[in-house]
């Protein structure tokens, strides 16, 4: 069981929040914990105040499946106002977190405080990124990947607080195991107003992660028009997720780095049938021509046309691309012809 020190769990968190496509700013000195961060790129910044610990397991006398963080050298948790204040276990094995509820541990910790969480929503979380392990005391321990970290830190009080009804733990851990199966109207009709936005976000992060990771996989992790394999890549719709069309499903996506996503979704490169890329030449010359831009570098041949792993999912179909290219035709403001700039 491997055990991090502080620096390098600290290093875990900005990870996972550079994966959730955010970007962090640490406010206190290296080495110092809590640390705090500001949170940049969701829809407010936030300033976070990160505790962190190993999640080891219980130990003699203990329930064979507790884990647990032993919350030393601090006397009490400090509440971040006008922020998040994070308890977090991390459990290197698994690759996922558990996040306590603040709300349930003011006061002095004394002498020897620990929090537990059961070993199943570790396993859960692992697996579908997101589950929920009700204590029965009043405290829902919120177990997750990585890639959750940013929605966590957003609303982590409306999401502990969801433990204080059956109905909505009910919701909240389907959203977990099956996003897709939890309807805007259960949601609305199920959970309390000021905490529906919380679980409506937490929804979305979890499908946009899994969708994230399928794309990303099935490409190798790396991008199919340049090939580029650091960690710049996105996970693009072909047929964006605004239009009623539009699926999570993996042969609707492509990955894409930094660069070529934007490219994409402004429509001045795509790609055909037979995943030949193409760019829009007038509006690179409209952009030339107003000096927006200068002669740009020649796209590869072709985009990357399966997924780079031998148990091959969906390939984009023809209908997919199609629709891709017919939307890149009126942004583009074109009757649909693009010039192939990848030439011999």
């Amino acid at each position: 069981m491997a055990r991090l020190p502080k620096a390098d769990l600290l290093h875990v968190v900005e990870d996972a929040i550079h994966e959730c496509q955010r970007h962090c700013l640490r406010l206190t000195p290296a080495g110092a914990h809590p640390a705090r961060y500001q949170v940049l790129g969701g829809t407010v910044e936030r300033i976070a105040r990160v505790y962190i610990w190993n999640l080891t397991h219980g130990g003699a006398n203990r329930p064979a499946d507790e884990w647990r963080v032993q919350a030393t050298g601090i006397q009490r948790f400090e509440p971040e106002h006008n922020g998040a204040s994070l308890i977090l276990g991390w459990l290197a094995d698994l690759g996922v977190f558990a996040g306590f509820d603040i709300a349930q541990h003011r006061g002095e910790l004394g002498t020897s405080p620990s929090l537990q969480v059961r070993e199943a929503a570790l396993h859960r979380a692992a697996i579908d990124g997101l589950a929920v392990h009700n204590k029965g005391n009043g405290e829902l321990v919120i177990a997750f990947r990585p890639d959750f970290l940013a929605a966590y830190i957003d609303h982590a009080e409306r999401l502990h607080a969801t433990g204080d009804a059956a109905e909505e733990l009910a919701v909240l851990s389907r959203i977990g195991q099956e996003p897709a199966s939890v309807t805007q109207d259960e949601i609305e009709s199920t959970v309390a107003q000021h905490r529906q936005f919380a679980v409506v976000s937490t929804q979305r992060a979890i499908r946009a992660a899994d969708f994230r990771r399928r794309v990303l996989t099935a490409y190798g992790h790396r991008c199919a028009m340049c090939g580029l394999a650091l960690r710049l890549l996105d996970s693009a719709h072909i047929v964006p997720a605004a239009r009623p069309e539009s699926s999570d499903e993996t042969a609707n996506g492509i990955a894409l780095c930094a660069l070529h996503h934007r490219a994409f979704d402004r429509a001045l490169v795509t790609f055909d049938n037979d995943y030949r890329t193409h760019m829009n030449e007038p509006t690179v010359q409209a952009l030339i021509d107003v000096r927006q831009a200068k002669r740009t570098r020649r796209l590869p041949a072709s985009a990357a046309p399966r997924p780079g792993i031998a148990a091959r999912p969906p390939r984009p179909t023809s209908a997919t691309l199609r629709s891709g290219r017919q939307r890149a035709s009126r942004l583009g403001h074109l009757s649909g012809q693009f010039c192939r700039a990848a030439r011999a």
